[in-house]
């Protein structure tokens, strides 16, 4: 296992990792509604209370926050862990707001119904080099009515003018991410376990005949009892798949091989994010213990577009 430094602990289920210039970590923490900002002492701000599920975190062009708000899980707890377990009983409705740093205002960008859109459970988000962003909906279970979203991978302008369901359907779509040419779209299926490629041929479409059914590429799928969550994407190439169940982080080559696993101690290790001088300081979310984790990364993480 790697060696890892404790950050903060006492975070409610956090997601979303964006590392900041000073050193900062801004987070969502789902369980309680708000984005919260962990300096690199450990000591915690709230900036923002959106309330629902605020899930995905992404820096826009404008400077704010662009968060994919999932409207709440209700949440079991056991064995010291915390995990997310259905609809929220006051499901709010999925959205994406923005949000302001400085003030912690809340805007509404897109709600369900917009541009004739759907939106259940929006997870993760990417911003490409044309100021537009990439987003996945995990959709919703609802264990009393015995239903699962049918749900799909999103493409939405950051002025709100523009939102599209690009990819129809989606199996349970998690993380998602950009090749470092920005000409590949990488998605993690939760508990289908697949990472999905899909080869963009202009800011916010795909190749519909890129797979044997449809425009995603299987890219890779591992054996034994894991789940796949949020993603992140190395300079070289490689993409890091947070990986539920065997706990740790699963970096898989482009080409589909595993070119190694970084082992954590908890089963719901969710995200992972990169800063400092060379972008070899990984941040890393270990949700259901609530910690937020730093350890040396063996090769360097992409920088982002904002």
């Amino acid at each position: 296992m790697a060696e890892f430094e404790l950050v903060a602990d006492g975070l409610r289920f956090p997601e979303g990792p964006v590392v900041m210039p000073d050193g900062s970590v801004i987070l969502v923490e789902i369980a309680e509604g708000q984005i919260t900002r962990v300096r690199p002492d450990g000591s915690k701000t709230v900036i923002a209370k959106p309330g629902g599920g605020p899930n995905g975190l992404a820096i826009g062009p404008d400077g704010k926050l662009y968060c994919c708000n999932n409207g709440g899980f209700e949440y079991m707890e056991a064995n010291g862990f915390l995990a997310p377990h259905g609809i929220a009983k006051n499901y709010s409705g999925g959205r994406i707001e923005r949000i302001d740093i400085d003030t912690g205002e809340v805007e509404i960008l897109y709600k369900s119904g917009d541009h004739g859109c759907s939106l259940r459970g929006p997870n993760d988000i990417v911003f490409d080099a044309h100021g537009g962003f990439w987003f996945t909906d995990h959709g919703k279970i609802d264990y009393a009515k015995r239903s699962h979203d049918v749900v799909g991978i999103f493409y939405a302008k950051a002025d709100g003018s523009y939102l599209e369901e690009v990819i129809f359907p989606s199996n349970n779509p998690n993380g998602v991410g950009l090749s470092p040419d920005g000409k590949t779209l990488y998605a993690a299926e939760t508990y289908t376990c697949r990472l999905m490629k899909f080869n963009i041929t202009a800011p916010g479409k795909v190749a519909g005949d890129a797979g044997p059914g449809g425009p995603g590429i299987p890219v890779y799928r591992p054996a034994g009892y894991k789940f796949f969550d949020s993603l992140g994407v190395e300079a070289s190439g490689n993409i890091c798949v947070a990986t539920i169940g065997e706990c740790g982080i699963s970096v898989i080559s482009s080409d589909g091989e595993l070119v190694e696993f970084v082992a954590t101690d908890d089963i719901f290790t969710t995200n992972i994010a990169w800063g400092g001088d060379d972008m070899m300081d990984a941040y890393i979310c270990l949700s259901g213990s609530g910690r937020l984790v730093k350890t040396r990364w063996a090769r360097p993480g992409l920088k982002l577009q904002y």
